[in-house]
């Protein structure tokens, strides 16, 4: 099932798409170039924006999950990439320790804990799940909504090692993002951690990674000959914000004010007619937690006492005080009427699948990662590999070859971001 443009912004997309297309030799050409250049993240997932006149990532998430919602025909796909994603950490890998989120009771979570496991067995792997649950103290059983289980058990370091009972993993996978800080038993270990402890939330920044962006955008838009904005959100940054105490806004209306006349001035110069709007979100986190829309300053002055709740706290508890603030990008696809946004997973440095998340209670410049969201797989693997240029720009095969090469330019920089993380605080990225 393929969601369709509004038609009268159709045109604006499709340009870009013939570009993107034009150019598909030099682009996986420089592509190939910077794989060899920088270290690739062992797996990501892009949330995309398509506005009929712009293309672009608004988030980049190094520990993802919905891996249960990918199409299983396409299995084979991401097992090939879980193969080259680990000899690169760790040729002499023979046994994963997969460390999942602290979650028991959200099944369909754990149904992608138990297809991530399923690609790395298939990959020839051995695979266990190890919790990091406090109260977790012998190996738990739990039911999945498919009929198949899932086996939790207790986390054990012994010296510099971490493992299970009767289990010493070559190498340990994290698909938890550590926003509630790097737990001491993952500390200074002598297995390799994938991705990296400081890759997590309680480190990492939104703002560093799309600042990244910046550079990366600008060099492929050098490259294929367009504008970078049509590919890249403008953004902003604001610190030592405290909702709930109302303190720190004036530095945010400010930053505010500044980005919607930035984005006004592009949309002026190439012909749009729609209004600006920004989005505030936290600049650590997930679970489209912390995220407001916001069309003029006026919104955060009038903000009330359960709008600034909700912005304050993000998930375990963590308070807000950083903001990234980035121009909001239309989603004019829509999936059976609903608006929709398609999501791109990669492991290593290829394309393995993708879905669109669709909200039926969510408007065209909302967050769609909120409560009610479903998912619609898609075809997403072969159309991405084998884009056809004898059809039309929009036809489904090459739009997921152009959802692909702008998933992959957010993957590259999250490669130079935690390129930069690494030198900064002096670790081995």
């Amino acid at each position: 099932m393929v969601p369709h443009l509004t038609t009268a912004l159709t045109g604006p997309l499709q340009a870009l798409e013939s570009q993107i297309l034009k150019e598909m030799p030099g682009i996986e050409h420089w592509f190939r170039q910077q794989w060899q250049q920088h270290v690739v993240p062992f797996y990501a997932s892009v949330d995309l924006r398509n506005s009929g006149f712009k293309l672009a990532p608004v988030d980049t998430n190094l520990f993802p999950a919905g891996f249960n919602n990918l199409r299983t025909e396409f299995e084979p796909l991401c097992v090939q990439a879980a193969m080259a994603a680990v000899e690169k950490i760790c040729p002499d890998t023979r046994q994963f320790l997969l460390i999942p989120e602290n979650h028991t009771r959200n099944l369909p979570y754990l149904q992608n804990v138990a297809a991530l496991k399923s690609i790395l067995q298939k990959a020839g792997f051995a695979v266990r799940i190890g919790s990091l649950l406090p109260d977790l103290q012998e190996p738990t059983s739990v039911e999945l909504p498919d009929g198949h289980s899932l086996l939790l058990e207790p986390v054990h370091r012994n010296g510099n090692r971490i493992g299970l009972e009767g289990f010493d993993p070559c190498a340990v996978l994290l698909n938890n993002d550590l926003s509630g800080g790097i737990p001491p038993i993952l500390e200074d270990l002598a297995q390799p951690v994938v991705p990296p402890l400081f890759a997590g939330w309680s480190t990492r920044r939104k703002s560093r990674h799309f600042a990244a962006y910046d550079r990366v955008a600008e060099s492929f838009s050098r490259l294929v000959g367009i504008d970078p904005w049509l590919i890249n959100p403008l953004f902003s940054h604001c610190g030592k914000v405290d909702f709930a105490a109302s303190e720190g806004l004036d530095c945010l209306t400010s930053q505010v004010a500044d980005l919607l006349e930035r984005v006004r001035l592009k949309y002026q110069e190439h012909g749009i007619d729609d209004d600006p709007f920004l989005i505030v979100k936290a600049d650590a986190g997930t679970y489209g937690m912390g995220i407001m829309t916001v069309k003029s300053p006026d919104d955060l002055r009038q903000l009330n006492r359960k709008q600034r709740n909700k912005m304050s706290v993000i998930k375990e508890g963590q308070e807000v005080r950083e903001v990234l603030i980035q121009e909001g990008v239309y989603t004019f696809e829509t999936v059976e009427g609903a608006v929709a946004e398609p999501v791109v997973y990669m492991m290593d440095h290829f394309v393995v699948g993708g879905f669109y998340r669709v909200h039926t209670e969510r408007g065209i410049n909302e967050n769609l990662n909120a409560p009610g969201a479903r998912f619609v797989p898609l075809a997403f693997e072969t159309h991405a590999i084998n884009p056809d240029q004898s059809l039309a720009p929009d036809a489904p095969i090459n739009r997921f070859y152009t959802y692909g090469v702008v998933a992959r330019l957010a993957l590259l920089a999250a490669s130079l971001e935690l390129e930069d993380m690494a030198t900064s605080s002096g670790l081995p990225s």
